[in-house]
Order: C-alpha cells, then structure tokens, then sequence
C-alpha cells in the first residue's frame, strides 16, 4: 500500500520510535449513494475527522474497518479499494501508528452510530459532506488538543486530498 504521509511533529528519532508501541488502524473515506462522504465531527474539540480506528488482537484490517464504521457512523459497508496509509510517530504518547485507508461505500440504510462514552463526552457526531466541503471543513478545523491538531488533522487532510485526485 503507499504511503500517503508520514506524520512526525515531534521529530521522533528512529532510537526514540524503537521502544514505542506499535498500533495498527483501518480507516476509511465512505461514500454515500448522493456521493457524499462521512466525517466525524469532534464538537467539543473543534476538528473533523474520517471514521475508523484500531485493529483490536489479530483482527483482521477488513472486518476492523467494517465494526469501526458501524459503530462511528452506523453504517455497513462494501470496501472498495485501497486508498494508502500513513505512519504517525506520536511522542506525546510514544506511539507509533501504522493507518490503512480504503475507500467504501454504504451497503443498506444508513443507521446510527454507538459511540464509546468517551466519544459521546467529546461531542461525536457524523456529518455527510460533498468531498469538496469535506476537505474544507478539515482545513478549517482548529483543534484545541495537540492530538487532533498535530496528528488526526493533518493525516486526514493527506488522505481526503489523495483520495479525491480525479473526483473534484
């Protein structure tokens, strides 16, 4: 898969990265029928964000990405191919963070989400947005957590543009 962005704010040197611990994530850009895209919208920390999340044990990055949009957007999904993946170096949590992007689209009714109680807190909720407004809608956003600022943002800026070469 190729590699999308490397995400390194924090300048993490290869020593540093060696002892960190590794986590694997599936995300995804999913398509409605209208061609509208998902996006979390994390309110009370003002930034956008695709839906998907970490692989749980030796789980699988395909049925990962098909419980992680159940639950994020509350929709099943048919995976339609790969978009590429990122590599994020988070020193602030000395993690190192493979992401697998695919693009998708809805299969049935869209339903709703099941947000984790920390979710729900933090002001969750799914927005479905033309491509276009999606990548603004995350240029826009100004995070107030470094996470979502130096990390989710940029990464998924990175992946909206290199998913909508040729769509806009």
């Amino acid at each position: 898969m190729p590699l999308i962005a490397l995400i390194n704010p924090e300048h993490v040197s290869d020593d540093e990265a060696a002892v960190f611990r590794r986590r694997e994530a599936a995300r995804a850009v999913v398509f409605d029928a209208e061609g509208r895209i998902a996006l979390l919208h994390v309110a009370k920390k003002n930034y956008y964000k695709l839906p998907g999340g970490g692989l749980e044990g030796d789980e699988d990055r395909h049925l990962a990405l098909r419980r992680e949009c159940l639950e994020e957007i509350g929709c099943a999904i048919e995976i339609q191919g790969e978009v590429g993946m990122t590599v994020e170096y988070r020193k602030i949590f000395s993690l190192h963070q493979t992401s697998y992007v695919y693009r998708a689209s809805v299969v049935g009714k869209k339903g709703s989400p099941e947000f984790t109680p920390e979710e729900a807190a933090e002001g969750f909720e799914v927005v479905w947005l033309p491509i276009s407004d999606a990548l603004t809608a995350l240029r826009s956003s100004r995070a107030t957590d470094a996470e979502g600022r130096e990390y989710i943002v940029p990464r998924d800026i990175a992946v909206l543009e290199t998913a909508s070469k040729g769509l806009l």
